[in-house]
């Protein structure tokens, strides 16, 4: 029997990379989108993925979202927040809320997710992965609010994964600079900047978050929990 996940924000950039590996890898996937409804439709009609808009600040949002997946997929295997915004601006400049914005979509939408499908994960003995950033381990200038919110998910990982053991692993995911539409905010010279400190010498691919999902999802990591895994291409170690 083919396992089900759910991945939030998956219209885009790694999203949409986690949606295309899942499915390939004979998955049964249902995803949520909020501002690219257009394209999260064509990539459901293009993988055989579901697709439901969802906001994931909203718990009634939230609710309905997995009211109407529960009903097609029944029991699922995964859960994966990855729904996420950008942000560069520096702090004194920050209006609040900007910064309750990125809380909202980044902590608050994984606790939501989280807290609906636990009780469903318990029983399939399944797996919470949440997408963080390089960003929430070491700290971004003129990204403090982003900054924060990626490492408040790498406490909610750990605390988590202790938590819900031993039926449920949670993990995360730390990606460095992965080519996605996040990345229109820094200019060529920036990127380039970034680049030439990584020891591997190339931006990372939406592809290379996926890969990593796809394994911590998988049997292959049934002694793997609370840990956080880091697809930067060694810019930081």
């Amino acid at each position: 029997m083919p396992k089900r996940i759910i991945i939030t924000g998956g219209s885009s950039g790694i999203g949409e990379a986690l949606v295309r590996r899942f499915t390939a890898d004979g998955w049964i996937v249902a995803f949520t989108c909020l501002t690219h409804e257009k394209e999260a439709r064509a990539l459901s009609a293009e993988t055989g993925a579901l697709c439901c808009v969802c906001d994931v600040r909203d718990e009634k949002s939230v609710g309905d979202a997995l009211g109407y997946f529960m009903k097609l997929i029944h029991r699922p295997d995964g859960l994966i927040n990855n729904a996420g915004i950008a942000q560069k601006r520096v702090l004194e400049e920050m209006p609040l809320t900007e910064w309750e914005d990125m809380m909202n979509v980044h902590l608050r939408g994984a606790f939501l997710w989280s807290r609906a499908l636990l009780p469903a994960l318990r029983e399939t003995g399944g797996s919470i992965l949440n997408i963080s950033s390089i960003w929430g381990q070491t700290g971004a200038s003129c990204e403090a609010g982003y900054s924060a919110a990626k490492a408040g998910l790498i406490g909610l990982t750990k605390a988590l994964a202790k938590e819900a053991a031993p039926q449920v692993r949670v993990n995360a995911i730390a990606p460095g600079v992965i080519e996605t539409p996040m990345l229109g905010g820094y200019s060529e010279a920036e990127l380039e900047e970034l680049r030439g400190r990584i020891p591997l010498d190339r931006l990372g691919k939406p592809g290379d978050v996926a890969d990593a999902a796809a394994f911590l999802m998988s049997e292959r990591a049934s002694y793997i929990t609370g840990q956080v895994l880091a697809v930067n291409g060694g810019l930081y170690c």
